[in-house]
């Protein structure tokens, strides 16, 4: 992920997190908090010069790749700590 796109991220993760507050996103449609992320996406969709709708594909799509690299690190640092056979280092 390039720093552009991280920014990008994070500059609507950061709008997110202030308009949607303590929301479940598990009982809240997507189609309302996709409403709720409308004014920072028109508004980069904007400056990028791209359509509303290339907008939110690449916010998912860096979405998904941020949680991906977010997993793998988990991963790493639990294979670190059961010292890479399985076993946790309590038992060593």
């Amino acid at each position: 992920m390039t720093d552009e796109q991280k920014s990008l991220l994070a500059r609507i993760n950061g709008y997110a997190e202030n308009v949607l507050g303590d929301i479940d996103p598990q009982k809240v449609p997507v189609s309302t908090q996709l409403e709720k992320l409308k004014p920072i996406m028109q508004e980069i969709a904007t400056e990028k010069n791209m359509s509303l709708e290339d907008l939110f594909i690449l916010y998912m799509d860096l979405q998904s790749e941020a949680a991906c690299a977010s997993e793998q690190k988990l991963r790493d640092e639990l294979q670190d700590l059961n010292m890479g056979d399985g076993s946790p280092l309590l038992f060593r």
